[in-house]
C-alpha cells in the first residue's frame, strides 16, 4: 500500500474507535509514532484522550517536547502518570538506583513500577487504548494486528500504524509540521528512559539502543503483552 492509503485506513481506524469504542486514549510516549498519532486526533478533533507515563527517568528532551505539545495543542490536555512513590522507594533503597543493569529481572521490575502499573491506572475505566506500535520496530512486534483485545488489560487496543514504515512515519511528520522529539535527530529512533536509551549506528536495528546490554527478544518494557488479535471486518 502508497502511504496514502495507509494513512486513510489509519484515519478510518480512529473514526470508527471515536464512534464505536470511547471512552478510549492514546497512550503518548513522545516518540515519532505517537506524535503522528496526536496530530491526527488533534486535527480531525476526534474525543479520544490522551495520556503519557512519567517514570521520573525521561530525557530532557522528552520532558521539552511535552510542554510543546501541550501549546500547540491545548484541546487536547495530556494526563500524566507517575509511578508510585512508596513502591519506587522501595526499589531503589533495596537494589540501587541503577539496579536495572544488573539482570532483566531488575529491569523488569523497574519498568514495572515506573509504567506497568501506572499504565494499569491510566487504562482503568477506558473500552480502548491507542499506540503507535509497528511491525517494523521489533522482532518481538512481527505478529502484531492493528486491532486487538488486551486481555491482560480487558480492553481493546488499537495499532492505528501497524502496517507504517520509518520512512513513511517521517514523510507525515515533515509534511505536516508534527513536532517531534529532538533525540530522533541525534540518532535516537526509539525513546524511553534515559539511561536505557542510546543513539545507534547507521544499520542497527532500530531499537538497538533500547535496553542495549539485553537480547533483542527480551527487549520489552512488559507494556505491551501478547494481545489476541481479531479478524478485520469486511465493510
Amino acid at each position: 500500500m502508497s502511504l496514502a492509503d495507509k494513512l486513510a485506513h489509519t484515519e478510518a481506524l480512529l473514526d470508527t474507535i471515536a464512534r464505536d469504542h470511547l471512552p478510549a486514549a492514546l497512550a503518548n510516549s513522545f516518540g515519532a509514532e505517537d506524535m503522528v498519532l496526536m496530530h491526527l486526533i488533534a486535527s480531525r478533533n476526534l474525543p479520544i484522550g490522551i495520556f503519557s507515563l512519567d517514570t521520573g527517568r525521561l530525557p530532557v528532551e522528552t520532558y521539552t517536547l511535552m510542554q510543546q505539545v501541550g501549546e500547540r495543542y491545548p484541546g487536547h490536555p495530556i494526563r500524566v502518570y507517575y509511578p508510585d512513590a512508596a513502591a519506587l522507594e522501595a526499589y531503589v533503597n533495596h537494589n540501587g538506583i541503577n539496579a536495572f543493569y544488573n539482570s532483566v529481572e531488575l529491569r523488569k521490575s523497574c519498568c514495572h513500577i515506573r509504567k506497568i502499573e501506572p499504565l494499569k491506572r491510566a487504562l482503568t475505566g477506558l473500552s480502548a487504548w491507542i499506540t503507535g506500535l509497528r511491525r517494523e520496530q521489533s522482532p518481538t512486534r512481527q505478529d502484531l494486528t492493528d486491532r486487538e483485545f488486551d486481555a491482560d488489560n480487558g480492553l481493546m487496543k488499537f495499532n492505528p500504524l501497524i502496517e507504517w514504515t520509518e520512512k513513511e512515519v517521517w514523510e507525515y511528520i515533515r509534511a505536516n509540521d508534527v513536532p517531534y522529539n529532538s533525540l530522533h535527530d541525534k540518532h535516537v529512533p526509539s525513546i524511553g528512559c534515559a539511561p536505557c536509551t542510546r543513539p545507534i549506528a547507521v544499520g542497527e536495528d532500530i531499537r538497538a539502543g533500547r535496553w542495549w546490554w539485553e537480547n533483542p527478544e527480551s527487549k520489552e518494557c512488559g507494556l505491551h503483552v501478547k494481545a489476541s488479535p481479531l479478524k478485520r471486518p469486511n465493510a
